[in-house]
């Protein structure tokens, strides 16, 4: 028989704790001192109890599954090669490999990588139906899990253009793929570019959802999954809840295709909250964000080495990313429960108020004409930017910190001769069909202003 634990202790319900909670706050408004609205005017409450519950949200996460990801850009095949042996051998689990030449030997690069039973991702910038009929083979011979993440939709939204192609359009050529391969997954949402852009988390959910059914609209009968590449922030319980939510809300917009398609959630952190002075910080905002992309359901996760913004890829940076996803896995544990998040009543209140929100906002977008219509009318970016000005007002008033930065900055850092990269916005003027959306970092100003004084 069950031993039933507490049985001394009487319980206490949450109109009992909130007037407890209200005589310790000695006459201060309990709403306007323990209650706090985020950007997506979701009320947090200073506790969360079984009496106030809503039904339990039915999200299955394969935690116990999830792998670890190397990023490889593709630039030198040999050296990629080397790169993904060693890091392979050094515990990653799962490749994604960056290529943005299609004359690339793709065949040389896997030819001797032991890639049996294990996932591989492509970013590729540029459609090709020969590149992707090749990977297509590579993968039976391998007996490996290729997914080819194209996104033209992505593509038209972060470089104002769509995929150069010899058809008449990229759906055309998406069509071909498809009819031209059995084993591959060929279809991604460029997820990461509106977080990355200041989206909030309600936008992010709500137009990763209405770019994917753009696709499903015109592959209602694909059976690969499709790839979600995701971007997590540093709000620790609300990105667990995001990609809940996202998980359930793409089931329940697949079902109305009559499918049981799933997302396959590929997740980074973000780059806009990290910085280049103090930039060790960046690991510790790294490690949450990790822990948030695990314990919200990720399939895969791809840490952002802490030297990312101003260093080109190197074996210490790689090294320190990679071992901090294996501490988390091997000694923290994280790979031990499935669907860890159940019954934590903040996560379930989280994830039915993010879902709800941008259920009816994906609702709004279709009503309107559909994702595509109000990306070439501009709308999409304008909503980004609103969110993202709000932000980053937040961060200029020293509301939001990122310390090291606009809180307790170490004045004697000096980052001018250790850029390898250039950290900021690029302005690169092209001929473009719309305006891009553009990703940007919360501290850019004020580090261009650290730089020019140095």
């Amino acid at each position: 028989m069950a031993t039933t634990l507490f049985d001394d202790f009487s319980p206490i319900s949450s109109k009992q704790w909130k007037q407890k909670i209200q005589f310790e706050l000695d006459g201060a408004d309990y709403n306007q001192t323990v209650i706090w609205n985020s950007p997506e005017d979701i009320q947090v409450k200073p506790f969360y109890h079984i009496d106030e519950a809503s039904k339990a949200v039915t999200v299955k996460t394969q935690v116990s599954n999830f792998k670890i990801c190397q990023n490889i850009f593709v630039y030198d095949v040999e050296k990629s090669i080397q790169r993904a042996i060693n890091t392979l051998e050094r515990g990653a689990e799962s490749l994604r490999f960056t290529i943005e030449d299609k004359t690339t030997d793709v065949q040389k690069l896997l030819e001797t990588l032991p890639l049996e039973n294990r996932i591989v991702y492509f970013n590729l910038n540029f459609i090709s139906i020969d590149f992707v009929k090749l990977l297509d083979q590579i993968s039976i011979q391998k007996k490996a899990t290729f997914y080819c993440n194209i996104d033209p939709i992505g593509q038209l939204a972060r470089e104002g253009n769509w995929f150069s192609t010899p058809d008449k359009n990229n759906f055309e050529t998406l069509e071909k793929i498809s009819k031209a391969t059995a084993n591959v997954s060929f279809l991604s949402i460029d997820s990461g570019l509106y977080q990355n852009a200041g989206a909030n988390i309600t936008q992010q959910i709500a137009y990763s959802l209405a770019h994917a059914n753009e696709y499903l609209n015109r592959f209602p009968n694909t059976s690969k999954p499709i790839v979600f590449e995701v971007s997590v922030g540093t709000n620790y319980f609300f990105e667990i809840a995001k990609l809940r939510a996202l998980r359930m809300l793409f089931k329940l917009i697949a079902a109305e295709y009559n499918s049981d398609l799933e997302c396959h959630l590929l997740v980074t952190p973000t780059k806009r909250n990290k910085t280049i002075y103090d930039y060790n910080v960046n690991m510790l905002r790294t490690t949450t964000e990790c822990m948030s992309a695990i314990l919200g359901g990720a399939d895969a996760v791809a840490n952002l080495p802490y030297d990312a913004l101003y260093h080109k890829d190197n074996e210490f940076g790689d090294r320190i990313a990679r071992n901090q996803l294996l501490v988390l896995k091997h000694e923290s544990y994280f790979d031990k429960v499935d669907n860890p998040a159940d019954g934590s009543y903040y996560i379930e209140s989280l994830t039915m108020q993010l879902a709800e929100k941008s259920l009816t906002l994906f609702k709004d977008i279709e009503a309107n004409g559909g994702f595509l219509k109000l990306l070439n009318d501009g709308t999409i970016k304008k909503k980004i930017q609103e969110s993202a000005a709000k932000e980053q007002e937040l961060f200029d008033s020293k509301k939001e910190i990122l310390l090291g930065t606009n809180k307790h900055p170490n004045k004697e850092d000096k980052m001018k001769h250790d850029l390898e990269l250039f950290p900021f916005v690029k302005i690169k003027p092209r001929k473009t069909l719309i305006t891009p959306i553009i990703e940007k970092r919360l501290a850019e100003k004020l580090e261009q202003e650290r730089l020019e004084l140095e």
